[in-house]
């Protein structure tokens, strides 16, 4: 995917959550208030979709970068297998963590 294609994927995601609050201010009558627990929600959700897209995808990328280099290096798959796991192992607890505040941002 290149950079236009991500860049398109994240705006289109901006608008389809932004889109209804948008709607509802446009009329001239009284909408819902968005408050400071609103804009929580919002940005907890925001947080919470970017983290675990960002996980993802580091764990894809090393993934295929480990089966690509077992294809290559077959001798030394139980190595590269350790320190995929392990690396995997450390993105996933970095991914949990970050999860893990972007929801306790809404209870506080």
């Amino acid at each position: 995917m290149n950079k236009f294609a991500k860049i398109a994927v994240i705006c289109f995601v901006l608008f389809v959550v932004f889109a209804p609050v948008t709607a509802f201010a446009a009329d001239g009558t009284a909408g819902p208030t968005l408050t400071k627990s609103t804009y929580a929600l919002i940005g907890a959700g925001i947080g919470a979709g970017l983290v675990i897209i960002g996980g993802g995808l580091g764990i894809g990328k090393i993934g295929s970068s480990a089966v690509e280099a077992m294809a290559r290096q077959p001798e030394y798959g139980d190595k590269i297998q350790t320190a995929m796991i392990i690396a995997a192992a450390l993105i996933e607890g970095v991914t949990l963590l970050a999860l893990i505040i972007c929801i306790l941002c809404v209870f506080m």
